[in-house]
C-alpha cells in the first residue's frame, strides 16, 4: 500500500472541496479510497499518470453531488458561479447575440481563452457555425460525474487556447444498475420553469463496462418587463415612426419625438431552450494487457431568444427637380415647415419600429455530435510503461432563423409608392403592405473536428529520491467551420447589420512530452514542452516549468512558470465583415440611439497570440486542526499580440479629440460621420491580470453532525486589456472584473439527511461609463437531502433566498444591469428525486 502524508491527503481533500460559494463536494468517495490501494490516475494538466493529485498546478474540482445540491441544470451556470471567472460569458441570461450558446470565461480573459476537455480530450467548437468556442449546452448535467478546473496556463500540455486554464469534464463510468433524475424549479413569480429528467444504466461484464444515458431539459423564458426594477428602454426607433427626429402629433403635426420606445416588454431575461442528450462509455479488456475505451455524445439544442420588433433606420432619397416620385421620398410643405432637410447626401432619416410585424423570434436548431475511442495498454519496459492512441471526432450543425425580419431594399420602395400610408403616425392595418417588406431570416453553419493522438508515459530511471516519470505524444487535428447567413443580409438589403458568410479550415500537427523529477524527497520538478505546426500560421513551441516543495508533513508550497498560445480560429481568419449595434456614446451628438453599427472584420494574415502565465502559492493542513486544509495562490497572465478589436468608445472619444489618425483607423468620417465605423481585428492587443486565491476546506463532527465547510476567494489585483484598467470595473460591453468575489458554503449531515447554506458575494464596482459606485450584492441559498431508502433519495432548495435585486449599470447590456454577471430572474425554488434500482 502507497503511503500517504497529511498533507497528500489533505491536498486531495482541498482539491475535492475546493468549489463554489453555493457548492459543496462530496468526499465520500475518496473516504472509500482511503483503505484501498492507490493506482496511477491521471490528473488534468498533465499527461503523466500519477499515484497522487499533488501538482504544481492549482485544481478545483467540483463532483456530481456538488452540481445536485445548488440545483444547477447547466454547465455553464455551475461555471459562472466560480470565483474564478470574471467577464461575462454568454448563456441563458444572454439574450442578444447569443444564439442561444453558453461559454465560459475563466479569469474574464475571454472564452476562446479556455481551453474545455471531455475525459481528458478536445471538445469541437459548437454554436451557429465557425465557432470559437465550445457550447457548454452540448454536455449534458446528467452525464458529469465530476468538473475539474485547472486554473494555469497549459498550452505546454494541450496546445492552443489554454491560456486562461482548463476545463476538464468526466463523465459517469463503470456505472452499475439503473437511475433516473428528475428535477424542476420555477421562480416565485410562477415564471422561468425548468425542468430535467435523466435516465442512466449501466452493466458490468467479466471485461468490462458499459454505461449509456438519456436526458431531456427545458427552460422557459422570463420577459424582461415582468421584474419591477427593470429600467424601462428608450429607443429612438418608436412604432409610429419618425422622419428626421420628428414625429405627428394627434393634430397631425410635425413636431419634435419626446418619447422612446420600452424594448424590454419584448425581451427575455431567461431565454427558452429545450435540450435532447443520449450519452454513452464503454471500458473492454481485449486481453494482454488492452483496453478499449470509447465515448459517444449526441446533444439536439432548439433555443430561442426574442427581441422587439425590428428597428427599420433608412436613409431615403429625397427627390430633387425632375426626379421619378415613385423612386425617391418627397418633401411637403408642412415638413419643410417643421424644419426638415435632405442632409449632404441627400437623405433623409426614416425610423419605424416595426410592431406591425411582431417581435424578433430567434431559433436555433443544433446538433452536436462527439464520438472518442481509444486503445492503451502496456509494455514491459522498465518498471512498466502505458501507451495509448486515440481518435476523436467531432461535429456540430445549426440551422438558425429570425422570424419577423424586414427587407430595408423593399421597405424604402414601399415607402417611395405610397408615402402616406407609412406616415401616419397610427398602427399600420395594410397587412398585404407588412408581408411585403416581411421575411424570415435563416442560415446554417456548423464545425467539424478530427484529432488523432498517441501517446507514451511511464517511468525512465530512479533517482535517490524517486522515480524519473515522463509522457511523450503526437496530435493531428483538424479544424473547419462555416457559416451561411441569409443571401438578403449578406446583400445588406436588410434592416438588420450586413453580413458575409464564413467558411475555412486549417490542420495542426504537434509534438510533447513531459518530465517529472523529484530531485529530494521534498522538491519534485515538472517539466513540459510542446511544438505545434500549424498550416495557416506556421510553427509555436511552448513550455511548463514547475515545483512543489513540501516543506513539513503540513505545508507544499508550488510554484509554476509556462507559456502559452492561441491560434486564430476560423472564423477570426475568414469571417468577413459582420455588422453589430454595440451601446455607444456619440461625442459628437450625431446618432439618436445609443446602439450605433459596427462593421466587424477578419483577417486571413492573423498570427496567434502569445502568453506568459505565473502561478505560486502553497497548501497547508494544520496538523493541529484534524480535516482542515487551505491554499492560497497567486496569479499572473500576460498576453501579447491578442487578436481583438480594439476599444470602440475609446476610439470615438479620441478621434473627437482630434487624432485623426484613430479616426482612420475605425473609418470615422469628417463631423463624426459614423455611417461606416469599422473595427477590425487585429494582433495589437493585450492582457495584463493578476490576483489571488485562497480557498479554506474544513472537516469535522460536531453536536452528532458531520460537518463541512468550504470558503472560496478571488482577489483581482489587476486586470488591464489594451491601455485601459478594468480593475474592479463593470460595464455592458466587458462584463465585470470585480476585485473580490466570494464564495461560503457550509453543510450538516447525518446519516440519510444533509442541510447545506451557501452563499455568493461580488464586490462593490465602479461602473466604467459613469464613474459611479455600482453595489455589491450577496446571494443567499439553501438545499437538503434526504435518501428514504437505498433506492430513493429527494432534493430540494432556494436561490437567491432573500430576493435580491441585481445592481444598476449605467451601460448595461440589458434592463439597466449585466444579466451576465448578477441573478435577474430572482428567487428560484427547485426540487428533484432519484431513483436507482
Amino acid at each position: 500500500m502507497i503511503k500517504r502524508s497529511k498533507l497528500s491527503n489533505s491536498i486531495n481533500v482541498a482539491l475535492l472541496a475546493s468549489v463554489s460559494a453555493a457548492s459543496a463536494v462530496s468526499v465520500s468517495a475518496y473516504a472509500e479510497e482511503e483503505s484501498a490501494n492507490v493506482e496511477r490516475i491521471a490528473v488534468t494538466g498533465s499527461r503523466i499518470q500519477r499515484q497522487d493529485m499533488e501538482t504544481a498546478s492549482p485544481v478545483t474540482v467540483i463532483d456530481a453531488a456538488a452540481i445536485r445540491s445548488e440545483g444547477f441544470t447547466t454547465v455553464d451556470e455551475l461555471l459562472q458561479a466560480q470565483t474564478s471567472m470574471a467577464g461575462a460569458a454568454v448563456g441563458s441570461s444572454t439574450n442578444n447575440g447569443s444564439d442561444g450558446v453558453a461559454q465560459v470565461d475563466l479569469r474574464g480573459m475571454g472564452s476562446q481563452r479556455t481551453l474545455v476537455l471531455l475525459n481528458g480530450r478536445r471538445m469541437v467548437n459548437s454554436g451557429s457555425g465557425a465557432d470559437s468556442s465550445v457550447d457548454l449546452n452540448a454536455i449534458p448535467v446528467a452525464m458529469i460525474a465530476r468538473v475539474e478546473i485547472l486554473k494555469d496556463g497549459a498550452s505546454a500540455v494541450y496546445g492552443s487556447d489554454a491560456i486562461a486554464g482548463v476545463v476538464n469534464i468526466i463523465t459517469k463510468k463503470d456505472f452499475e444498475g439503473f437511475q433516473i433524475d428528475v428535477q424542476g424549479g420555477m421562480t416565485d413569480k410562477s415564471d422561468g420553469e425548468n425542468g430535467e429528467i435523466s435516465a442512466l444504466y449501466g452493466f458490468n461484464t467479466d471485461t468490462g463496462n458499459y454505461t449509456f444515458g438519456a436526458a431531456y431539459s427545458e427552460r422557459k423564458g422570463v420577459i424582461q418587463s415582468d421584474r419591477d426594477w427593470t429600467d424601462p428602454g428608450n429607443s429612438s426607433t418608436t412604432p409610429n415612426g419618425s422622419l428626421d427626429g420628428m414625429v405627428k402629433d394627434a393634430d397631425g403635426n410635425w413636431v419634435e419625438r419626446e418619447e422612446g420606445y420600452d424594448f424590454t416588454q419584448d425581451s427575455f431575461y431567461q431565454t427558452p431552450s429545450k435540450r435532447y442528450s443520449l450519452f454513452a462509455n464503454m471500458t473492454q479488456e481485449l486481453g494482454s494487457d488492452i483496453i478499449l475505451t470509447g465515448d459517444i455524445l449526441y446533444t439536439k439544442r432548439k433555443s430561442n431568444q426574442q427581441l422587439a420588433a425590428q428597428p427599420a433606420i433608412l436613409a431615403l432619397d429625397v427627390c430633387e427637380a425632375g426626379d421619378d416620385p415613385t423612386k425617391c421620398f418627397e418633401l411637403d410643405q408642412d415638413m419643410i415647415d417643421a424644419g426638415m432637410a435632405p442632409n449632404d447626401d441627400g437623405q433623409i432619416d426614416y425610423r419605424k419600429r416595426m410592431n406591425d410585424v411582431g417581435p424578433r423570434i430567434y431559433s436555433q436548431d443544433t446538433d452536436t455530435w462527439r464520438v472518442s475511442a481509444g486503445l492503451e495498454g502496456s509494455l514491459d519496459i522498465n518498471t512498466g510503461m502505458n501507451w495509448d492512441v486515440s481518435y476523436t471526432y467531432g461535429n456540430n450543425k445549426a440551422e438558425t432563423a429570425v422570424e419577423n425580419s424586414i427587407n430595408a431594399t423593399l421597405m424604402a420602395d414601399a415607402i417611395y409608392a405610397d408615402q402616406d400610408a407609412w406616415l401616419t403616425g397610427q398602427p399600420m392595418t395594410d397587412q398585404a403592405l407588412l408581408d411585403s417588406v416581411a421575411y424570415t431570416e435563416k442560415a446554417d453553419g456548423g464545425n467539424e473536428q478530427h484529432v488523432f493522438s498517441a501517446g507514451l508515459n511511464g517511468e525512465l530511471f530512479d533517482l535517490d529520491a524517486g522515480p524519473v516519470a515522463f509522457a511523450i505524444g503526437a496530435e493531428y487535428r483538424y479544424e473547419s467551420g462555416y457559416y451561411n447567413p441569409d443571401p438578403i443580409i449578406v446583400a445588406g438589403e436588410g434592416t438588420a447589420a450586413q453580413q458575409d458568410p464564413t467558411d475555412g479550415n486549417y490542420n495542426v500537427i504537434s509534438i510533447f512530452q513531459e518530465v517529472s523529477v523529484p530531485f529530494t524527497e521534498k522538491l519534485t520538478g515538472e517539466f513540459a514542452l510542446r511544438f505545434d505546426d500549424y498550416s495557416t500560421f506556421g510553427n509555436a513551441s511552448t513550455w511548463k516549468i514547475g515545483l512543489t516543495y513540501e516543506a513539513t508533513d503540513d505545508l507544499m508550497i508550488r510554484t509554476v512558470a509556462a507559456t502559452g498560445f492561441r491560434a486564430p480560429s476560423v472564423s477570426e481568419l475568414y469571417g468577413g465583415n459582420s455588422g453589430s449595434y454595440d451601446y455607444l456614446e456619440d461625442p459628437w451628438g450625431n446618432e439618436q440611439d445609443e446602439q450605433i453599427l459596427v462593421n466587424y472584420t477578419s483577417d486571413e494574415d492573423l498570427e496567434p497570440e502569445e502568453s506568459e502565465s505565473y502561478t505560486a502559492g502553497l497548501v497547508y493542513s494544520p496538523s493541529y486542526v484534524d480535516g482542515m486544509s487551505l491554499t492560497l495562490d497567486y496569479w499572473r497572465f500576460k498576453v501579447k499580440n491578442a487578436i481583438t478589436r480594439l476599444d470602440t468608445q475609446n476610439g470615438l472619444n479620441n478621434c473627437f479629440a482630434g487624432d485623426q489618425a484613430t479616426c482612420e483607423l475605425f473609418n470615422i468620417g469628417p463631423n463624426g460621420d459614423l455611417s461606416n465605423l469599422t473595427n477590425s481585428l487585429t494582433n495589437v492587443g493585450y492582457q495584463d491580470t493578476s490576483g489571488i486565491d485562497f480557498n479554506l476546506a474544513y472537516r469535522f463532527d460536531a453536536l452528532n453532525l458531520d460537518w463541512t465547510i468550504s470558503n472560496d476567494t478571488t482577489y483581482l489585483l489587476n486586470f488591464e486589456q489594451d491601455g485601459i484598467d478594468y480593475t474592479n470595473t463593470i460595464d455592458g460591453n466587458f462584463g465585470a472584473y470585480a476585485q473580490v468575489r466570494n464564495n461560503f458554503s457550509i453543510k450538516a449531515a447525518q446519516d440519510d439527511w444533509s442541510v447545506m447554506y451557501f452563499n455568493r458575494y461580488i464586490g462593490e464596482m465602479d461602473d466604467l461609463s459613469a464613474g459611479t459606485k455600482v453595489d455589491s450584492v450577496l446571494y443567499h441559498n439553501i438545499s437538503a437531502s434526504y435518501f428514504i431508502n437505498d433506492s430513493w433519495m429527494l432534493s430540494a432548495g432556494v436561490k437567491n433566498l432573500t430576493d435580491e435585486e441585481p445592481s444598476r449599470v449605467s451601460n448595461g447590456s440589458d434592463g439597466g444591469t449585466v444579466p451576465e454577471v448578477y441573478d435577474t430572474i430572482g428567487r428560484t425554488y427547485f426540487a428533484g428525486v432519484t431513483m436507482k434500482f
